[in-house]
């Protein structure tokens, strides 16, 4: 989650003894669910909704790809929003354009109408999810915060479990003759009574001095990764125009003009979008880089992985979702040991490993999926997900940390918001890659015969792209401090959010 600017206030904050700011915890924790959830719900529901609707493999990258640019771009404005306007307010708002966005995506008529709501969802999840740590901080007092942070990660790590099991059953159950709907349509009772119950027992908060909207600056990153990610999923299907090159050259243009206008706007008025003196750090420097890099490569793998399992093996929804069950409880296991026993004691070198022994994961998966072909099975591909979820877990989970742990206490809560919006962009530009690496190398239309062996080479091709990313993020981490630290305190007394596990499932 990313975190506010400016300090956190709460004048009207429930007493030490009031009930009501548990009940407030209980509803924005079922909001954070809600939207991890809906993350990881999507994915093993792709196959069936590609089958279902029609839609072209560009569209189906824009049904997760949409979600999570439109994600990115809101996140540091959403927050801001909340501390000039009221965090509960626009946490309301938020919850109500998500529930009102789940419902559209359940109702789509067509592949078209599915992105809208999806760009849509993603948009006010960026009005909601940056609202939920600051209303924590807001209600809770400082030495109650660390119960209540314990309790967001096992949320994290129960919402990394049930996900990808709820969509599978969801879609295998296929509920009222609706297929794979329900995964969208499940949100609807629980963003209302998010809204009821949230209008009755949240108190509002705001910040005395937020900083003001960078309007200009969310548009200039909106339209440079859409330049960038549009033609990357279209580029193949259309022939790889002229129009496609140019757009992407014309992207990094952007990002200078983006550059240029940031250094304006923090003389102007010392609002920027994005802290670019943050970048004179060069532990956060790297750490944005690796957080990009990895997100690309998590993009990638998790898009490729549910359509190899489901549309080149034929496995059912349920089959897919209960072989992931190994990898994500790998996840949770190693993060929470990477954080409190490893990383104090061997610093950057568990990033590192994480790195080296995910990678290992992967080319252990890449061999067996050549060696048993379409007749591996899920336990044969226990291993390889245990490994690489081991590897995921020792990297996520400190990341953050060893990113701002250099970064001057003033600047830790836009540094935190930053990290979490470039994991996003990351996101969103492995989604757009999968284009290239995975349906780049097979036909539109292959014969039905030809079907499974076109997504099991497209796979093992996909899978050498992500060893060598994660190589490639290796050696990126040697930027980034030989000692990280646990926890940064932002400037008077914020918190600088982490939302590691998401990033991994999105």
């Amino acid at each position: 989650m990313t975190s506010t600017h400016t300090p956190d206030v709460s004048p009207a904050a429930p007493a030490a003894g009031d009930r009501r700011r548990w009940y407030a915890l209980a509803i924005v924790m079922t909001a954070a669910f809600m939207d991890l959830v809906d993350v990881t719900i999507v994915n093993i529901a792709i196959p069936s909704i590609r089958q279902d609707e029609g839609a072209s493999f560009s569209q189906i990258q824009w049904i997760t790809a949409g979600y999570a640019l439109a994600f990115a771009a809101g996140l540091i404005t959403g927050g801001r929003l909340g501390d000039i306007h009221g965090r509960k307010r626009v946490f309301l708002v938020g919850v109500g354009g998500f529930t009102v966005a789940s419902a559209l995506c359940g109702l789509a008529v067509n592949p078209e109408m599915l992105v809208a709501s999806r760009i849509l969802q993603g948009a006010m999840a960026a009005l909601m999810v940056p609202q939920v740590l600051s209303i924590v901080h807001a209600t809770f007092p400082a030495h109650e915060r660390g119960k209540v942070f314990g309790l967001f990660g096992a949320i994290v790590g129960l919402g990394a479990v049930s996900g990808p099991l709820l969509g599978a059953l969801l879609t295998e159950w296929n509920l009222f003759g609706l297929a794979w709907r329900p995964i969208f349509l499940i949100n609807l009772p629980v963003g209302v009574a998010a809204l009821v119950l949230g209008g009755r027992y949240i108190t509002e908060s705001r910040a005395p001095r937020a900083l003001r909207l960078d309007l200009v600056g969310v548009a200039l990153v909106t339209l440079g990764l859409l330049m960038l990610v549009y033609p990357l999923t279209r580029g193949r299907e259309l022939g790889w125009p002229l129009w496609g090159h140019l757009s992407m050259a014309g992207a990094f243009v952007v990002l200078a003009v983006l550059v240029a206008y940031e250094r304006r706007k923090k003389l102007r008025d010392g609002s920027p979008l994005v802290e670019l003196e943050l970048f004179r750090v060069k532990s956060f420097a790297a750490g944005i880089a690796v957080q990009t890099v990895f997100g690309i490569a998590l993009g990638i793998f998790f898009l490729v992985w549910t359509l190899y399992m489901q549309d080149g093996l034929g496995w059912s929804p349920l089959r897919a979702g209960l072989t992931g069950v190994p990898f994500s409880v790998a996840v949770s296991v190693a993060a929470g040991v990477s954080v409190q026993k490893l990383v104090p004691r061997f610093g950057r070198k568990v990033l590192q490993a994480g790195a080296l022994v995910m990678a290992a994961g992967v080319l252990l998966y890449l061999w067996e999926a050549g060696h048993y072909g379409l007749g591996i099975t899920s336990w044969q591909m226990a291993l390889p997900l245990v490994v690489m979820g081991v590897g995921m877990g020792l990297i996520v989970a400190p990341l953050t940390d060893a990113v701002l742990s250099q970064v001057p206490r003033e600047h830790a809560g836009s540094a935190s918001g930053l990290i979490n919006t470039v994991q996003q962009m990351g996101n969103a530009l492995g989604l757009g890659l999968v284009s290239v690496v995975f349906f780049g190398t097979m036909s539109d239309h292959p014969a039905p015969s030809g079907v499974g062996p076109a997504y099991a080479d497209a796979f093992q091709n996909a899978l050498g792209w992500v060893a060598a990313v994660m190589a490639v993020i290796f050696l990126l981490m040697f930027a980034l401090p030989k000692r990280p630290a646990q926890h940064v305190e932002g400037a008077a007394g914020e918190e600088p959010a982490q939302r590691p596990t998401e990033a991994a499932l999105v």
